[in-house]
C-alpha cells in the first residue's frame, strides 16, 4: 500500500513535516528595508551642534531627534545613533544656555555700576 488512491491530492511540497508556506505563497518576497541614514536624524544631530550659537537649534535637535527615532523605528533605516545624540546634545545645550541665561539676567541684570567707558563731554565755545 504505498500508492495513493488517484482521488487524494498531492502531498504538499516538502513532504508532510515540512512547514507551512509563507503568507502569499512561495514567490512571497519581504517589502524591501529602506536604506541608507535617516534624513531627520542628521538634522537632529546638526541642529542640536548649532544649538551653541542659538537656543532654537538645540529645541529643534531634540524634535528631530525624536521625531527621527520613530520614523527609523517603522523604516529600518539607520541613523539610530545619531538621532539619540541629537537629542542628548540638544538637551544639554539647551540646559546650558538657559543657566547661562539665567546667571546673565541675574548677574547683570541687579547691578547698575556703571560700564567703566569714560564720558564725553561736549564744550560749547561762544564767540
Amino acid at each position: 500500500m504505498t500508492e495513493q488512491p488517484p482521488n487524494y491530492p498531492p502531498p504538499p511540497p516538502g513532504g508532510y513535516g515540512a512547514p507551512p508556506p509563507p503568507p502569499g505563497g512561495y514567490g512571497y518576497q519581504p517589502p524591501p528595508q529602506a536604506t541608507g541614514t535617516n534624513r531627520m536624524a542628521i538634522a537632529s544631530l546638526v541642529c542640536s551642534l548649532f544649538g551653541w550659537l542659538c537656543m532654537i537649534g538645540g529645541i529643534l535637535g531634540i524634535i528631530f531627534g525624536f521625531l527621527a527615532l520613530g520614523q527609523i523605528r517603522q523604516s529600518g533605516q539607520g541613523g539610530r545613533g545619531m538621532a539619540i545624540a541629537g537629542i542628548v546634545i540638544g538637551v544639554v545645550v539647551t540646559a546650558i544656555v538657559i543657566v547661562a541665561g539665567i546667571l546673565g539676567a541675574m548677574s547683570g541684570g541687579m547691578s547698575h555700576t556703571s560700564s567703566g567707558a569714560p564720558a564725553v563731554v561736549i564744550a560749547a565755545v561762544s564767540t
